[in-house]
């Protein structure tokens, strides 16, 4: 319940309803009253009710407690994961089963490190403020190069052709691997209106996922109109671990295994990585 405020607030929508009511709601009623709000909005404004998923843990797995993940993916059976905070940031290579360590970097101190993806041969990781991103080989974890861009760096995935970024705002943008130049702009927008604060992204089946700061939603983006079709709702699920949240472990980490179709999913600072699988929410008429 608390993830759908969230979406409404993010989407300056709290105008529109007592939240008190939300709060109080059945998850099924809370759906309904989204609905009345869509109505509600300009005639401008996308008419339709957003899909809802919630998740089913298929498996868990240990996860480094001191890990504050900014950048997760899934390659060649293993996890690859960027961290972030000043003089903790890191490059690392994780065995999934176990959660351990089997390789690392630090990131210069002076860095806080943000998201990561990989490209070829190549891991490409972003700075938060400082913007300056690394290229590292994917094998060695040994610094090739580093680059430079605009703003602040969040989130960090690819499709078969560009490099696509988040900047805590609601565009993302994306940039030609190889000259590492911006090349064009995507607006997010749900329910007709701009959803700010996108950070860890993955491709997944042709579709951006975007996990939205300091909440507990997945979005799942059309790459090519930036329109949200769908939300994964992913509320309480470290709790239901039975570990408690603090106010930074925050959801933060997407990444997904083609090969197996598997969804991996994880926080800052999480105990533990989730690999879930997506269950549509029956939708009120």
């Amino acid at each position: 319940m608390q993830a759908l405020i969230t979406l409404l607030t993010r989407l300056n929508l709290r105008r529109l309803l007592d939240l008190r009511s939300l709060k109080s709601a059945p998850c099924g009623m809370a759906l309904t009253l989204l609905c009345a709000m869509l109505l509600a909005l300009p005639a401008q404004a996308q008419r339709v009710r957003l899909p809802v998923f919630d998740a089913v843990v298929v498996n868990s797995y240990p996860h480094d407690p001191e890990a504050f993940t900014q950048g997760l993916l899934f390659r060649d059976g293993v996890l690859f994961e960027s961290t972030g905070l000043h003089g903790r940031s890191t490059i690392r290579k994780v065995a999934l089963e176990s959660g351990k360590v089997l390789q690392k970097v630090d990131i210069p101190q002076q860095y806080f490190g943000e998201g990561m993806t990989a490209w070829k041969d190549e891991l490409y990781s972003l700075t938060w403020q400082s913007q300056t991103g690394f290229v590292w080989d994917l094998k060695t974890f040994k610094l090739k190069r580093q680059f430079n861009y605009s703003g602040e760096g969040w989130g960090l995935t690819h499709n078969d052709q560009h490099l696509i970024l988040s900047d805590g705002t609601a565009t993302l943008r994306f940039f030609d691997p190889s000259t590492l130049k911006e090349v064009k702009r995507l607006q997010v927008t749900a329910l007709g209106r701009p959803v700010e604060q996108l950070n860890e992204l993955e491709w997944v089946e042709g579709q951006i996922y975007a996990n939205v700061w300091k909440s507990e939603l997945i979005l799942r983006i059309d790459p090519n109109s930036g329109q949200v079709h769908s939300v994964i709702d992913l509320s309480g699920l470290l709790q239901t671990a039975g570990v408690g949240r603090g106010s930074e472990d925050v959801l933060n980490g997407i990444a997904y295994d083609a090969a197996k179709k598997r969804l991996f999913v994880t926080g800052k600072l999480w105990p533990k990585l989730f690999e879930i699988r997506l269950v549509a929410r029956p939708m009120t008429p």
